[in-house]
């Protein structure tokens, strides 16, 4: 190698800190006030849609969530038992619940009530026919009963 190939290593130091020390002095510098400001900090990290309306927006948004998994939960009613009853059921056993006959029963999507239905066989298989949907008001009632 020649002597005039190689570079100076402190040389080469010197230009990694300054342009360091420049990005910090930049970042420490009082922020522009807001009429000197041309975009905001959400809107240099959220760009917003271009040539989209705003039904195109929420119909996007809705698409997105369309093929989440939830669990669904249907419950006829509830009781409560000892261990040593429940170690005693057998085939056949009847477990009296606290849901009256003919009561609409709860449907749950991933723990939260969401409407009633009732039972209903369609071809050999049980069903729900959603009767009462619960509204988020309603919901926030029957919380505080």
């Amino acid at each position: 190698m020649s002597e005039g190939n190689q570079q100076d290593p402190t040389a080469e130091e010197d230009d990694i800190w300054g342009s360091a020390l420049a990005e910090q002095a930049l970042a420490s510098a009082p922020a522009p006030t807001p009429a000197a400001a041309s975009t905001s900090a959400g809107d240099r990290v959220f760009q917003p849609l271009q040539g989209s309306t705003g039904s195109d927006i929420a119909k996007a948004d809705i698409d997105r969530v369309l093929d989440v998994p939830v669990q669904l939960t249907a419950e006829l009613g509830r009781t409560r038992i000892t261990i040593k009853n429940l170690l005693q059921l057998s085939q056949g056993s009847i477990v009296e619940l606290d849901g009256l006959a003919g009561e609409p029963m709860d449907v749950f999507i991933n723990g939260y009530l969401i409407a009633q239905g009732e039972v209903v066989v369609v071809n050999e298989k049980f069903g729900i026919r959603l009767t009462d949907i619960i509204t988020p008001s309603e919901r926030i009632q029957k919380l505080n009963r």
